[in-house]
């Protein structure tokens, strides 16, 4: 019987598991870098000192949240 795209047994690319593996290793320090300029960006533009810190912790968050998410629907 032929495998189609949704089976699970179905053997992947090595090509393509290693795309997937090298995009988890840059998922969380993008997002971190990403809400830090961010929130730089506001800092500068409403005059403050504060809202770095805040990007750079929401930054992180989002950036492991998409990880476990990535991790999770790998393993399933």
């Amino acid at each position: 019987m032929p495998s189609t795209p949704e089976d699970p047994d179905r053997k992947k690319s090595p090509w393509v598991q290693v795309g997937r593996y090298s995009q988890l290793a840059f998922m969380l320090p993008a997002g971190t870098v990403a809400g830090y300029l961010l929130g730089s960006l506001l800092d500068r533009w409403l005059h403050t000192t504060w809202i770095a810190v805040v990007g750079l912790l929401i930054g992180t968050a989002a950036g492991l949240i998409e990880l476990i998410r990535t991790v999770s629907r790998d393993t399933k």
